[in-house]
């Protein structure tokens, strides 16, 4: 949770990308819980990586983990110096059984982790493998390379950025190698680097295949997740809060209305989510994300972001809109 998230600027200015809400939940307890799920024993210790921690986003975190009955710690990154530095701030926790999970991934797969495996690579079928990076396996599914957003097709295998150890003792031990020596592409300690080390010296690389992968990394790709999310939890969830009140408005599912939304005379939908204390007025809203405390008079939008605590009146368009901003026209 460590990184900037400078493509989803204005929004991530104030909020950590991973707490950004996809169909009313942040991204990070969509994964969490996802996690959980597949896991065959209870997680007890879930570590957090921080580049900064104010109060009111520890509290949320420590709530995601007990929910899911583990205890929170947190780890701080104070420099971006690549994915194998942030897992190596949060040694401590490499011994025993671990998963190593990129916050803002989110995926769906119908499948029990492998803890007999000495490791797994959690990876997913692509079109365009040039653009991750990628594993080669043999005809076992075990992982015989590792390559970096390669130039010519050698798989099509990407690594979604969740990751098991059987015993992470060895990928502290190779982290803190890399750290040791220096070792750095593009000025930064990979995480991938000490994969292949590991390779190398003989562990075994499964691979778990997970039916989907959901970007979050851009405004586009977020309201894109937004929307498969709501598809796929109108057959599981109830994604109207009791405490919603609608008077005089038409929701077109799937539509997610948090705690305390009011909807007054407007037309919601389809794709639309709306966070906790949100008030929409007089508006007709499609394929969009309003997160809390926002209030929307006389508005058309769609394709839109907006933050918390935004008063926005009077505005037809696709706009992006960051917490505390009031917008009238």
């Amino acid at each position: 949770m460590a990184g900037k998230g400078k493509r989803m600027r204005p929004h991530t200015l104030t909020t950590p990308k991973p707490l950004i809400p996809i169909a009313g939940k942040p991204i990070v307890e969509r994964l969490i819980q996802a996690v959980s799920v597949a896991c065959p024993v209870p997680i007890t210790t879930i570590g957090f990586v921080v580049s900064e921690l104010n109060a009111a986003t520890r509290t949320q975190l420590v709530a995601m983990a007990q929910r899911v009955g583990a205890e929170a710690k947190f780890y701080g990154q104070s420099d971006a110096l690549g994915t194998a530095h942030a897992v190596y701030c949060a040694q401590e926790l490499l011994s025993g059984p671990v998963m190593i999970a990129f916050a803002d991934t989110l995926f769906r797969g119908d499948f029990v982790l492998d803890m007999d495996q000495e490791s797994i690579v959690w990876v997913k079928t692509v079109t365009d493998p040039a653009a991750f990076g990628v594993v080669k396996t043999n005809d076992q599914g075990q992982v015989t390379d590792f390559v970096e957003k390669p130039t010519e097709f050698v798989s099509n295998l990407a690594i979604i950025g969740i990751y098991y150890f059987q015993d992470g003792t060895r990928l502290k031990q190779a982290l803190q190698t890399l750290v040791d020596e220096g070792v750095r592409k593009d000025g930064e300690y990979q995480l991938t680097t000490a994969l292949e080390q590991l390779s190398q010296q003989g562990m075994q690389f499964a691979t778990q295949e997970v039916q989907a992968w959901l970007d979050c990394g851009t405004k586009a790709a977020m309201l894109h997740t937004n929307r498969q999310f709501l598809d796929l939890l109108q057959e599981e969830e109830v994604l109207i809060a009791p405490t919603a009140h609608l008077h005089n408005s038409v929701l077109i599912p799937p539509v997610y209305l948090g705690e305390q939304v009011v909807v007054q005379n407007a037309v919601l939908g389809p794709h639309v989510s709306v966070g906790n204390h949100s008030r929409i007025d007089n508006a007709r809203i499609q394929n969009s994300i309003i997160q809390s405390h926002s209030n929307l008079y006389n508005t058309n939008l769609d394709s839109s972001m907006i933050g918390n605590y935004v008063q926005l009146r009077g505005r037809s368009a696709v706009v992006s809109i960051g917490d505390y901003n009031t917008l009238e026209s």
